[in-house]
C-alpha cells in the first residue's frame, strides 16, 4: 500500500491531489485539515488548525502512525495561507505570525516528524511541498507570503543536501504550481487594489482565462510523483513538465 499525507484536503489543489490519488486501490490518503470534505474508503481524516502550533505539535506524535505494508510513504505540504495583503507597517501583528505559522513552521514540524518516524524505514519516501513563484519574486503587499515561500524552498534544499550525505532513500521537491483558480485568487481578487501593485494583473487572470483547474494542475504533481528520476533539481515549477 502507498500512503500518502496531505495537508489542506478541503478544498482547491489539496483536495484534487487527494481525490486523483484515491482513483488508484493501491493508495491510501490521510487528509489534514481543519474541515473534512472527502469521504472515501481509503480517505482518513485528521482535524487540524495548521496555524496553531499548539494543536499541531500535540498531534504530531499519532500522525505518522507505524505501517508495515508500505510499499512507499509521501508528505505533501500544500496548506497554505496568502496571509494579510497590505505594506509592512501596516500589518495585523496576529495574522503576521498566523502566515509564518501555517506556511512554514508547520511545514517544517511535519516533516521533520515524518523524516523522524520514516527515515530509516525501506520503502521509498518523498516530500512534495508547494511552494510558489513568490518565493522568487517580491511583490508589494505580499511580505508575509512570499518570504515563507522562500524559506520553504530553501528548507527543501538543505533536507536534499542532508538526504545525499546520509543516503537515505528519499526525494524532496518544493514545488510552484502556476496561477490556480483556487479560493486564494478569490481573494486576490476582493482585496483592494491599494493592497498591492499588481491587482489589476490577478483580476485579469479570471477575466481573460489564465487560470488552470485545481484537477488539471493535481495531474501535474502526479507526474512528477511517477517519474522523479526525471527530475534533479529540488525547487521546481508545474509549468516546466
Amino acid at each position: 500500500m502507498n500512503y500518502y499525507f496531505i495537508t489542506g484536503t478541503s478544498s482547491g489543489l489539496g483536495k484534487a491531489l487527494a481525490e486523483a490519488l484515491l482513483e488508484d486501490a493501491n493508495n491510501t490518503v490521510i487528509g489534514v485539515s481543519r474541515r473534512q470534505t472527502i469521504d472515501h474508503d481509503r480517505y482518513a481524516h485528521v482535524t487540524l488548525d495548521l496555524g496553531n502550533l499548539s494543536e499541531v505539535q500535540a498531534e504530531l506524535p499519532g500522525l505518522f502512525f507505524r505501517v508495515k505494508d508500505a510499499e512507499r510513504l509521501v508528505l505533501i505540504n500544500n496548506a497554505g495561507t496568502l496571509g494579510q495583503v497590505g505594506y509592512v507597517g501596516s500589518l495585523d501583528n496576529a495574522a503576521l505570525m498566523q502566515a509564518f505559522h501555517v506556511n512554514i513552521t508547520s511545514v517544517a514540524l511535519l516533516t521533520n516528524e515524518f523524516i523522524r518516524r520514516y527515515g530509516h524505514v525501506d520503502a521509498p519516501k518523498t516530500v512534495i511541498n508547494i511552494s510558489s513563484g513568490a518565493g522568487q519574486k517580491p511583490t508589494d503587499g505580499w511580505s508575509a507570503y512570499c518570504a515563507t515561500k522562500a524559506a520553504l524552498d530553501m528548507f527543501s534544499r538543505v533536507i536534499d543536501e542532508e538526504v545525499q550525505r546520509s543516503r537515505m532513500n528519499l526525494r524532496i521537491f518544493s514545488v510552484a504550481p502556476g496561477i490556480v483558480d483556487t479560493e486564494m485568487q478569490s481573494e486576490l481578487r476582493d482585496t483592494a487594489p491599494e493592497g498591492f501593485s499588481r491587482h489589476a494583473q490577478f483580476v485579469a487572470y479570471k477575466s481573460e482565462g489564465q487560470l488552470v483547474s485545481p484537477e488539471a494542475v493535481a495531474q501535474k504533481y502526479l507526474y512528477l510523483l511517477a517519474h522523479e528520476d526525471q527530475f534533479e533539481d529540488v525547487v521546481l515549477s508545474v509549468r516546466n513538465f
